[in-house]
């Protein structure tokens, strides 16, 4: 039997499976009902393995062992394996998540903080800056940043982007509010953004902007901006700037000051 090899990554990455189990698992599914050593003949893996292989996939889900000898192997319907497959990965979500939680109150976390504060009291100034690549990076660490807010926030984006930022930031932004951080949005206003403007009356000023720019200044410490057009760029191929830079970050949020001011 011959699967093709781009057929069998999609099923290591839609499965969580090896090299070895999604070829001994294509194999078992062309024949219903096999041994380990024919599986290992047909999809050319070491004998020596198909055994573990069988059973790690007995475990997942993916296989029954049949009653009798010699000891064979029978497939289970694929629709069922992804029913399952899916519980699995919700369980070992909810699990690592939960021991994330735990670790909040262990000397681990702690330990990882001392470390930290020790390597950036070695770093310059000037080294406190990175870029990210791709708009999902970007917005892990925008919505980091303004969780860790305390005084203001102020953020110039699009159209697009205050829709993005909306349904991503949402919760994060509320959150900070109650704990008196100021908030400020500009930017262009479409028959889409004015819609939202209510449902952030609440959380943040907006105000309407024509300008054509991408940036959030925090606290007036830190400060992102992208550097490419967010309608002409692929969100994987977006690129932000990130730098931590009082001298800068104020600059940007007093030109900003500028702009809100004259801005109805």
């Amino acid at each position: 039997m011959i699967v093709e090899d781009e057929f069998l990554t999609k099923l290591r990455r839609y499965f969580g499976l090896n090299l070895y189990e999604v070829k001994i698992w294509t194999a078992l599914l062309s024949r219903g009902v096999s041994t380990a050593g024919e599986l290992s003949d047909i999809a050319n893996v070491p004998r020596s393995r198909s055994y573990d292989v069988l059973e790690s996939l007995e475990k997942k889900g993916f296989v029954v062992l049949k009653l009798g000898k010699p000891i064979k192997y029978l497939a289970v319907a694929p629709d069922e394996v992804v029913e399952r497959v899916k519980k699995n990965f919700q369980e070992e979500a909810k699990t690592r998540v939960k021991n994330l939680e735990n670790l909040k109150s262990t000397d681990v976390l702690q330990e990882l903080k001392t470390l930290h504060n020790k390597g950036i009291e070695l770093v310059e100034p000037m080294d406190m800056s990175g870029s990210l690549r791709g708009r999902h990076n970007i917005y892990n660490h925008l919505e980091s940043a303004i969780r860790n807010a305390s005084k203001s926030i102020s953020i110039m984006t699009t159209s697009e982007g205050l829709l993005r930022k909306v349904d991503a930031l949402k919760p994060t932004l509320e959150k900070i509010k109650k704990k008196g951080v100021k908030i400020r949005i500009a930017a262009p206003m479409t028959k889409d953004t004015k819609k939202l403007v209510k449902d952030l009356a609440n959380i943040a000023e907006i105000k309407h902007t024509s300008e054509n720019a991408r940036f959030c200044v925090i606290d007036g410490q830190d400060l992102l901006f992208m550097i490419m057009d967010d309608k002409e760029v692929h969100p994987t191929y977006d690129i932000g700037i990130w730098m931590k830079s009082p001298y800068f970050a104020s600059t940007v949020e007093n030109m900003f000051d500028m702009h809100w001011r004259t801005t109805k």
